[in-house]
């Protein structure tokens, strides 16, 4: 049975006392053998629940679950991309090193640049985070959508940006090592692989910014 503010009780007849609760518009008629003021009491208790109801809550009850669905996949897939850009990237420095130790440090853009992919989905998952306070200001599911696809737009460019970066970059320090001529090369295609990322993150904050713009309150 479901509880909205629009329900109410009513009293009818003399013999008998019967309750007609009204759900949803649909009149029921409940016969119970109860006197005057037990029957009060009742709808003393239903009233004050529906209050608390009212006033924990306001919007769609389900909008939070595509808004923290979207947190959730910006932080995830994000850091997915960069863990796979380092962990990638890592086993080619590795192995460069055992060659050419003296570069080691040289080579570490590549990791350093993959890291900053989970700063990115951090970034969107906190701020849809922040905007999820139905208490405060009513949540519909226009801002859950937008939350959700803020966060995947995020969250899949910082994925893939990071597959992009952990392939290059891989390569990238093995041939630097033979040949110290392709070290500006491989960086430029380091940047603009990480500028995809940018690309999501810059898309992911314009979405949730629309978040509460579905109706004026």
């Amino acid at each position: 049975m479901r509880i909205s503010p629009s329900n109410q009780f009513e009293i009818i007849g003399n013999s008998r006392l019967e309750a007609v609760l009204f759900l949803h518009s649909s009149p029921v008629l409940i016969p119970v053998s109860l006197d005057q003021s037990q029957f009060a009491g009742i709808g003393h208790v239903y009233k004050q629940r529906l209050e608390e109801m009212s006033s924990t809550f306001s919007g769609d009850e389900t909008a939070p679950f595509f808004g923290f669905l979207g947190a959730a996949a910006a932080l995830v897939f994000s850091c997915m991309g960069a863990a796979y850009g380092t962990a990638k990237s890592g086993v080619g420095v590795a192995s460069m090193g055992v060659m050419r130790p003296e570069l080691v440090m040289k080579s570490i853009v590549p990791v350093v640049m993959a890291g900053v992919l989970g700063i990115y989905g951090l970034i969107i998952a906190v701020i849809i985070s922040t905007g999820i306070n139905p208490k405060a200001k009513s949540y519909y599911l226009f801002d859950g959508y937008a939350h959700l696809s803020s966060g995947l737009a995020c969250g899949l460019a910082g994925l893939s940006a990071g597959m992009a970066i952990g392939i290059v970059g891989d390569a990238g320090v093995r041939a630097n090592a033979q040949q110290p001529k392709l070290f500006v090369g491989m960086i430029l295609i380091l940047i603009f692989a990480e500028a995809l990322a940018l690309y999501g993150l810059i898309v992911g904050i314009i979405l949730s910014s629309r978040a509460g713009q579905s109706r004026a309150e």
